[in-house]
């Protein structure tokens, strides 16, 4: 079972806005290739991070409102969240270890 949560429009701001725990958001889409690299690194985080972090996947096609929302220009867009606010982000792919670093600020 995933520690990955999928989020659109309608559940956005109940998972990640109102989270109680630090979030990494994942913003992808099917087509893209460097997405389908960046998942399972996502993944292993979600994993291990369990109980103390919120791992979510958004996928643009699927939520364009929060997409636009947001600005999202390319993917993947990797956005990190505390109480309700964006603290850090990463344009494109990231090694796991460069989300880690950026995970250090949130925890």
């Amino acid at each position: 079972m995933s520690n990955v949560i999928e989020v659109d429009d309608h559940n956005f701001a109940s998972e990640i806005l109102e989270s109680t725990l630090p979030v990494l958001l994942d913003i992808s889409a099917e087509w893209c290739g460097p997405c389908k690299r960046l998942a399972p690194l996502v993944e292993e985080i979600a994993g291990e991070y369990a109980g103390r972090l919120k791992v979510a996947k958004l996928d643009v096609d699927r939520a364009q409102a929060t997409a636009v929302r947001f600005g999202i220009m390319s993917v993947p867009t990797v956005l990190f969240f505390k109480q309700g606010q964006i603290l850090d982000q990463l344009l494109g792919f990231a090694s796991k270890e460069k989300l880690v670093e950026k995970l250090a600020s949130l925890l």
